[in-house]
């Protein structure tokens, strides 16, 4: 069974980090690219980052997440530090085949999707 669990959500005070992490199973890691996505409450799913052979990340979290794999875990991670209020959502992995898909890759369609984790940034 495909099938993709994100772990590693929680509350978090601004400035702080968190770790995400995506666990693939059914399928091999290395063959797809893996976005990170998010939902804020009440408005249109984000693209933020995806990693194939290359990386990519919304203008909204570049310099402050970092996308990594471990293909011997078969794992993605997504790594948050410097965490603002605004980062609070909900936080999806998602697969494709292959490749990311260039630079508008979040338009592009994820056949596998998480169920997604809880991020709260407060004071």
């Amino acid at each position: 069974q495909v099938q993709l669990v994100e772990s590693g959500g929680g509350l978090v005070q601004p400035g702080g980090s968190l770790r995400l992490s995506c666990a693939a199973s059914g399928f091999t890691l290395a063959n797809y690219a893996i976005g990170w996505f998010r939902v804020v409450s009440g408005k249109e799913r984000e693209g933020i980052s995806c990693i194939s052979g290359t990386t990519y990340y919304a203008d909204s979290v570049k310099g402050r997440f970092t996308i990594s794999r471990d293909n011997a875990k078969n794992t993605v991670y997504l790594q948050m530090n410097s965490l603002k209020p605004e980062d609070t959502a909900v936080y999806y992995c998602a697969a494709k085949f292959l490749n990311c898909g260039g630079r508008y890759w979040d338009r592009n369609l994820f056949s596998y999707w998480g169920q997604g984790a809880q991020v709260t940034v407060s004071s």
